[in-house]
């Protein structure tokens, strides 16, 4: 598909054809390497408007799963070091907003880039938690980025919940199989006409629905030894 993800990538207005093609590409390599999708949806997203997607970060597959999820074209924030990887990263630096977390004005350019590219319904993504935890880790801490995003854009909030990524699709090459991968995707919480000071209590928020669900999931917690 390299040919045609250059041509869609030279041009930000052929976006929406680029997220159109890479969706394809998620679901072929999704279902080819023989798993499946359980999706619940409490409620659902609306063509051309904009939101602001944090799933828990729990495998490779999560940016498959959520591409797959979402018919909006979505803009990922990621880390920079990605763009090092050969061929990758190259459509990467194209397609993603990149962030150095260790320099502030790094940071401070992501509002910029979110501004000119939220437009026309793209959406944004963002594990909140920045790395995959460890195995026995239920949900790492959320760091603040998202949030403040999603309040300066008033950008509605997209829990998502990953049950079997890192089960099915582990870190540890002895495990992992076949199998279905559930996703809960939570009803929204609004933002629109909330002060920056609240983006903590909306971080809080988030942590606890997306925590909440996976703790009271019996199989996402026996089958790597969590506790709560």
């Amino acid at each position: 598909m390299s040919p045609l993800l250059f041509v869609f990538t030279i041009k930000e207005d052929s976006y929406h054809l680029f997220w159109k093609l890479i969706r394809i590409w998620s679901k072929i390599l999704i279902y080819g390497m023989g798993f499946r999708l359980d999706i619940q949806l409490d409620e659902e997203i609306e063509p051309n408007k904009s939101y602001m997607f944090c799933p828990n970060h729990t495998s490779l597959m999560d940016p498959f799963v959520l591409i797959v999820l979402s018919k909006n074209p979505i803009v990922f924030v990621g880390k920079q070091e990605l763009a090092k990887i050969p061929v990758f990263g190259f459509f990467y630096k194209r397609t993603v907003i990149m962030v150095d977390r260790t320099n502030p004005e790094s940071r401070r350019k992501v509002y910029r880039m979110a501004k000119k590219k939220l437009q026309n319904g793209v959406s944004m993504a963002i594990f909140p938690e920045g790395l995959v935890p460890e195995e026995e880790v239920v949900l790492a801490p959320f760091k603040k980025g998202a949030f403040s995003l999603a309040v300066e854009f008033e950008m509605p909030i997209v829990p998502q919940v990953y049950y079997d990524c890192k089960r099915l699709f582990s870190w540890d090459i002895l495990k992992g199989g076949f199998g279905t991968l559930r996703v809960h995707q939570h009803k929204f919480i609004l933002t629109k006409g909330l002060p920056v000071a609240k983006k903590n209590a909306l971080k809080d928020k988030t942590f606890d629905i997306i925590y909440n669900d996976l703790v009271n999931d019996t199989k996402y917690m026996k089958d790597t030894n969590r506790k709560k």
